[in-house]
């Protein structure tokens, strides 16, 4: 808590500099010699507080910190508790932020409401416990997460015997997590674009980025920062209008939603077609496609609902036609 007065007119500074929407947190920061932590912190107090700039400059020095830094109020049981699901589930509906519903909270609450820095703080706390993939927060229609599964399944060809292994495509949009499975003999270019276009036609719309891995059947130029799609991929984009943005290589966190999906597959799909003889890949997309059904109303164990149901409400009305 400040007490000396220099570092109150710091503070009298930031909050007046802050009041011009030009400046950045930085700039300011860099103007007062302070650092950007302190920068924001003054500003998260004064809007918890209410105080802004013009206020600020009618109070005294005593007034001014008594505001900004009232002494801690006493624990009580009678919080209300945010609902953090539903907050986690919000956030991803275009142009909500935290602090749109910590007003609505608020509103709500009243005196048994947290103050914006608290309720931020422990939405946080909340969240770490998510896996990672789920800690994501996709805005509805934006991402959609492609790849194939490490397993694959025997198809018996009855004429012959002969045992052929199909590959097993995945797909699971951002902000919903509802997921699409196919099998596939192959993964080459058209491979890929049949089981995307099959992926569009079940979600009904098409998102604004297709996030795939780089698998020379879809890029002809593996790279970091400017892989080059394949031709075949590009008129898929352009039939589309959807922007094709691969993962970069190494880096698991642009396509955990798609390596959390693969596993649920593989784990409530596949797992339970192992005891089970194919002879046709339309037989196998079949089964595969009666499995996707309990998988997309299986309850979420953390957030409220399901992926279809969060499919529903998130993706589905944000996706183009």
């Amino acid at each position: 808590m400040p007490t000396p007065r220099v570092l109150m007119s710091k503070i009298r500074q930031a909050l007046q500099l802050l009041a011009d929407a030009s400046l950045s947190t930085r700039q300011v920061a860099a103007a007062l010699g302070i650092s950007k932590t302190t920068v924001s912190e003054i500003a998260m107090y004064a809007r918890d507080a209410g105080v802004g700039w013009p206020q600020a400059a009618t109070l005294s020095d005593d007034e001014l910190q008594a505001r900004l830094y009232p002494p801690p109020r006493p624990r009580s049981s009678t919080r209300r508790e945010p609902d953090y699901a539903s907050l986690h589930q919000e956030l991803k509906r275009p142009g909500v932020t935290l602090q749109l519903l910590w007003e609505e909270y608020s509103a709500g609450a009243g005196e048994a409401a947290y103050r914006y820095s608290a309720f931020c703080e422990k939405y946080r706390a909340w969240a770490k416990g998510l896996k990672r993939s789920m800690r994501q927060i996709h805005p509805g229609g934006e991402r959609l997460f492609v790849d194939y599964a490490g397993q694959t399944v025997p198809v018996v060809d009855a004429s012959t015997g002969e045992i052929r292994r199909a590959q097993v495509f995945v797909a699971v949009l951002g902000a919903s997590n509802y997921t699409y499975a196919c099998a596939t003999w192959q993964q080459t270019a058209a491979d890929w674009v049949s089981a995307i276009i099959a992926t569009l036609t079940f979600i009904k719309g098409v998102p604004k980025l297709l996030v795939p891995d780089q698998p020379r059947a879809l890029i002809a130029n593996p790279d970091a920062y400017e892989p080059v799609t394949a031709r075949l991929m590009q008129e898929l984009g352009e039939h589309y209008s959807v922007a094709v943005l691969p993962a970069r290589p190494g880096r698991p966190q642009d396509k955990a939603k798609v390596e959390v999906g693969v596993q649920v597959v593989e784990r409530w799909i596949l797992a339970r077609l192992r005891h089970r003889r194919f002879f046709s890949l339309v037989e196998l997309n079949r089964a595969i496609a009666q499995l996707l059904i309990d998988l997309n109303q299986r309850p979420f164990k953390k957030l409220p609902g399901c992926r279809a149901a969060a499919f529903a409400a998130l993706d589905a009305p944000a996706l183009k036609p």
